[in-house]
C-alpha cells in the first residue's frame, strides 16, 4: 500500500499546517480504502486559482477549490489514484466569515472535498449541493478527522 500526499503553499499563508492537511487527506483516502494514490494539495493564491478556474472550468473568478484528477484508461490492474487538489486560502477564509464557521475547519473541508472530488465522487450545483451524497460523505470523514485529532490521532 502506498498513499503519497504532498502540501505545497507556494509562499501562501495557511491558518493550518501542511502536516494537518496531510493527514486529512490521508484519513479520507484510508476511509475511502484507497490502496495506491499520489495526491497534491497546492495552496494558492485567489488570483491563480481564479484563472484555473477560467482556463480549465470556464469559470469566473476565484473559487475555494478546484480538483483534478487523472483517469486511468482501458482495462486490467487497478491503476493508482493521481490527482491534484487547489485550495485558496484566502477564499476559504472569506467563506468561514460568511458561514460564521471556523477558517482551520473551512480547510480542512476543502481538503476532504478535493480528494473526494479525486477520488470521482461530484454534487450538484445549487442548493441541493448540501444534500448531496458527498457533501454527506465529506461532512462524516470532516466530523471523523476532528474526532481523531481530539484523541491526539492522525
Amino acid at each position: 500500500m502506498t498513499l503519497i500526499v504532498d502540501v505545497a503553499t507556494d509562499g501562501v499563508r495557511a491558518p493550518v499546517s501542511k502536516a494537518r492537511l496531510r493527514d486529512v487527506a490521508l484519513a479520507v483516502l484510508k476511509a475511502e480504502r484507497v490502496s495506491d494514490a499520489m495526491v497534491s494539495i497546492a495552496l494558492v493564491t485567489a488570483p491563480r486559482i481564479a484563472r484555473l478556474n477560467r482556463e480549465h472550468l470556464g469559470h469566473t473568478g476565484p473559487t475555494d477549490v478546484i480538483s483534478f484528477a487523472l483517469r486511468p484508461s482501458g482495462k486490467g490492474r487497478r491503476a493508482p489514484i493521481v490527482g491534484d487538489v487547489y485550495i485558496a486560502p484566502s477564499v476559504a477564509r472569506d467563506n468561514a466569515r460568511r458561514l460564521r464557521g471556523s477558517v482551520r475547519e473551512e480547510m480542512e473541508r476543502l481538503v476532504v472535498h478535493g480528494t473526494l472530488h479525486v477520488l470521482g465522487y461530484d454534487h450538484p450545483e445549487g442548493s441541493a449541493r448540501t444534500a448531496s451524497p458527498m457533501w454527506q460523505r465529506q461532512e462524516k470523514l470532516l466530523a471523523a478527522a476532528h474526532s481523531r485529532k481530539r484523541r491526539g490521532a492522525t
